[in-house]
């Protein structure tokens, strides 16, 4: 990463834009292995992500605000802030036991802070096709001036 990010998987705080909506979140592979997906929700919102465990994130104000968008299969369940309307987390659709949180939303942190973003093939689901990995598609690389 380019910048000094706590790189453990200890506990994190986020909040939507509005500060409507905040958690606390423990990662499950810190900040090392940050994604983007090209699918078409992810795509839209352009969102960095790492993961955390299902169990792993808890709302500890604006749970009422909170809501949910399901499409296509109706898996993957994405949550977002019903006053601002930014995407905090979602569960995924590849392995329903993990969230991908948007970094963005993460105190202290920002999407332009890493080095390399791997790019995943959500357009391609594997469970559209009969299994087997999420590709990936690209890495994205920041070279700052």
């Amino acid at each position: 990463m380019d910048k000094d990010i706590e790189t453990t998987t200890g506990l994190h705080g986020g909040q939507c834009h509005c500060g409507g909506v905040k958690f606390s979140v423990k990662l499950a592979e810190g900040f090392d292995k940050p994604v983007r997906c090209n699918c078409t929700m992810c795509r839209m919102k352009g969102a960095v992500m790492v993961f955390a465990e299902v169990g792993s994130i808890a709302v500890t104000e604006g749970e009422d605000l909170l809501s949910t968008y399901q499409f296509h299969t109706n898996v993957a369940k994405h949550h977002f802030c019903s006053r601002c309307g930014i995407h905090l987390f979602h569960q995924r659709r590849f392995d329903p036991n993990l969230y991908g949180v948007n970094v963005a939303v993460l105190d202290g942190v920002s999407p332009f802070d890493f080095d390399e973003v791997v790019v995943l093939d959500g357009a391609n689901h594997p469970k559209d096709s009969g299994g087997g990995e999420l590709k990936v598609v690209a890495k994205v690389r920041v070279d700052w001036l």
